[in-house]
Order: structure tokens, then sequence, then C-alpha cells
């Protein structure tokens, strides 16, 4: 299929959460019908905190934990955000319950220390085991966050952070959001070494999932800067169009209450049996044949940046249909794969309608995003049929190279079997499978 992203409204809708996703439409049951579409890409980071010791087989052949995991949420301001806090308690009321423990030995410890700091009876150090991060968390609390994790076995840390802005204290800098954030996806070491006693050494694995609120003005100004070195392709982006001016106001769903902690320990029990590695091979056929959709809509468009960008949604959606698969009792259906294939395309089609004018190659001073989205250029040449010179006329319009990298382009539409040239005519006419999968 070829989707446009350059539209309002994503190309591909949110698939209904039926046999096979139950645990998927549970946790978003609290929260309200408009949010559906925007807190769907969210819930991954937050499910996937809760697997550890687990790898999955890639269709490249490389074994990725479920770690790394980055969401943004984009709405506009007062446009219910605050409901994705409903999903985090949803997931951790377990997690909570431990960390509450942690947090008390700690305090102890802490005012054990105060009291005797110059003794020789001074208590050993103590750091707090945590699941989930405060949104506050610095980058020396982070790291030693990470090295308790590491000696327990390499647990996955969670943090929601309510306000992307807070991402540069969990950083260090807003200089170092990049740095760490590629980092964190990667699931890289971080070796900290400090020259005094107070400072925080050690070398650790940094393994956690991320979630984030912004609005759209802001996601542009914290991000502008990385729009290239890979830091905005690893963070999927879930974005919701401003809301009409409706006096309804939307309504909560289900409450948190005992029965729906119960069906969701029993998802979640599912996720700490999940140990070992795994390959899931419906997933990975499945996403072969995206990577050749995005392939064929980047050679449409002639743009780079829209293929960087898609190879790394891709991951990001493979490593959702990874937990899909677990909750589902290690089971494949259906419905994920419409449900992969969602992921992919609405975190590409929130990118451009967020930062569409930035990405947009060689040119940044745009001022209308949606315009500024990558153009399929078979689909504005007019008509069945065209020939080389209105090829050559559009590309100069769009400011892309023309004459050899015309020829080049035409190659790779007929070898992808999207063009036939006639020898008769000397035209190109778009061919039955390029204007069946418009469809």
């Amino acid at each position: 299929m070829i989707y446009d992203i350059t539209k309002s409204t994503c190309p591909v809708e949110m698939p209904h959460l039926g046999r096979g996703l139950e645990a998927l439409s549970l946790l978003l049951s609290p929260t309200s019908k408009d949010m559906h579409p925007v807190l769907f890409p969210m819930e991954f980071p937050i499910w996937g905190a809760h697997i550890s010791d687990a790898e999955f087989q890639y269709p490249s052949g490389q074994w990725l934990e479920l770690c790394g995991q980055q969401a943004v949420q984009v709405a506009a301001s007062a446009d219910n955000k605050g409901q994705l806090g409903l999903m985090v308690e949803g997931a951790n009321r377990d997690y909570r319950a431990e960390d509450e423990a942690e947090m008390k030995k700690y305090n102890q410890y802490a005012r054990n220390y105060k009291k005797r700091s110059q003794t020789k009876d001074r208590p050993d150090e103590v750091f707090p085991l945590l699941h989930i991060l405060p949104a506050n968390t610095t980058l020396p609390g982070f790291l030693r966050a990470q090295m308790k994790a590491q000696e327990n076995g390499g647990i996955t840390t969670f943090i929601d952070v309510k306000e992307i802005e807070q991402l540069d204290a969990l950083c260090g800098s807003h200089k170092k959001v990049s740095e760490m954030c590629r980092l964190i996806y990667d699931r890289e070491i971080y070796s900290a070494l400090r020259a005094t006693v107070d400072g925080v050494s050690g070398i650790c694995l940094l393994r956690t999932n991320i979630t984030a609120s912004a609005t759209p003005g802001r996601a542009r100004n914290f991000f502008k800067n990385n729009l290239h070195d890979g830091t905005l392709g690893r963070m999927v982006f879930s974005y919701k169009p401003r809301s009409s001016r409706s006096g309804r106001i939307p309504r909560l769903g289900n409450k948190l209450d005992e029965d729906f902690y119960e069906q969701m320990d029993k998802y979640l029990s599912r996720l700490d049996s999940c140990k070992g590695r795994y390959v899931i091979k419906p997933l990975n056929k499945l996403i072969q044949s995206i990577s050749d959709d995005l392939a064929e809509f980047a050679d449409l468009t002639d743009n780079d940046t829209l293929w960087s960008y898609g190879k790394r949604s891709l991951i990001s959606a493979w490593k959702a249909g990874c937990i899909m698969w677990a909750l589902n009792e290690q089971s494949w259906s259906r419905g994920m794969a419409d449900a992969v294939e969602y992921l992919v395309w609405h975190d590409l089609w929130s990118k451009w309608q967020v930062m569409g004018d930035l990405l947009k190659e060689g040119d940044t001073s745009t001022k209308e995003v949606a315009k500024s989205g990558p153009a399929n250029m078979l689909d504005a040449l007019v008509g069945p049929t065209f020939n080389e010179q209105q090829l050559d006329a559009l590309r100069e319009k769009l400011g892309k190279p023309i004459g050899a990298a015309t020829k080049k382009q035409l190659s790779v539409w007929t070898a992808r079997g999207l063009i036939e040239y006639s020898n008769q005519t000397g035209l190109y006419s778009k061919t039955e499978k390029y204007l069946k999968g418009k469809q």
C-alpha cells in the first residue's frame, strides 16, 4: 500500500483492539475514547518495562531487548495529555508498592547517615532499587538507579516525564539530550567516572523506557537541533490534531478498581515469565513487507530523510509487536499485524505533521508544515502517462537535481513495477500495480 503522510489525518486508522489484543484494550479502558489513537502507541514503553532477561531476533539477525523504547505524545495544551498517567498507574501497581518499600529503607538510611556521618559506625551505603524513576530524576541519580538495576539482574526501569523539558535534567543538560537518548535507545554501556568520593562512578547498561508529553510548539523547539543525528528518529511520536470546539467534555472510561487490577495482573504475569530468546517469524515477515512499502514510498518521494526515519519506526513497531505476542500467551494474530502497521505509519505521519517543514531537505525556513512533507512525485504527475521532461520540471520545482537524477528515478520506478515505458510513444505510464496500491 502507498500512504500519504502529508494529509491532516493519519493514513492508517487505529485498528480495532479485538481478539489477541485484549490487554491493550484493557490498559486504554480508563481513558476517554478521543485519546485512544494518541495513547495507543504510548502503551508499549510501559508494557516493555515489565520484560527483562529476554531477547528477540530482529529480521536483520540482531538479538534485541525491549528496553530503550521512547515515546512522546504531542497534543495542544489542555487536550487531555494527562490521561497518560492513568495508563502508567494502571500497569504499575505492583512496582509502585515495591518502590515505596525501597524508598522507606533509603529514607531510614539517610536519617541514620546524617546522625552518624562523622562516626566510625556510619551505616553502609544503601541505594533504592526502583522500577519507576521520578520524573525529576537527575543524571547522577539516573546512573545510580541503572547501576542498581544492573546489580539485580539487569531489570528494565521506566520513567514518565510529564513535560519533555524534564529530559534535560535526566540527561545532564539540553546539549546532552541527544547523546543520552541515543545511548538509551541502543542499550549502550555508560561509563561514569568522577574524581571525588561524592561523584558517581561505575559502568552500567542503560536499560530504561521513557514516555513524555509535549505541545507541538515545545516539541519543535526541543528537537529542532537534532533532526538528522538519529535522536528524533529513535523517539516514537504520537500526534493528536487540535480538537474541534465542541462543548462536549470527553468522558473517562473504567475505574482503576480491583476488577481492573485483577485482569491486569494476569497479563503482567505473562510478561514477567517471558525469559530467554525468541524468534517471532510472522512478525519478522510482516516487518520485511512494511520495509518494502517504506522503500517504495521513499523512492516515490525521492526522500532519504523519510527512509532514514522509517527504518527506526520499523524497529519501534517491531518491539511493540514482540510485546503484543508476549501478552497474547506467545501467539500471533491478524489484529497484531494491523496494529504494527498502524504504529509505523502513525509515527511517521506524526513526525511530519509536527516537524514537517524542519525535516524538508535543504530548507528549514518554510512556515507551512504540512505542505513540506515528502511529495509523491508519481502521484503529482497528473494523468496516466508522462515524459521525462515533465518529471524534470517537477523535480526542479521541488528543488531536486535533474538530468541524471531524473533518469535514475525513472529507472528505480520501472524496476519496482510502478511505471512502464513505451518505445512507440516515448511516454511512461503508471502501472496497474501502482494504481491499485493507492486504492
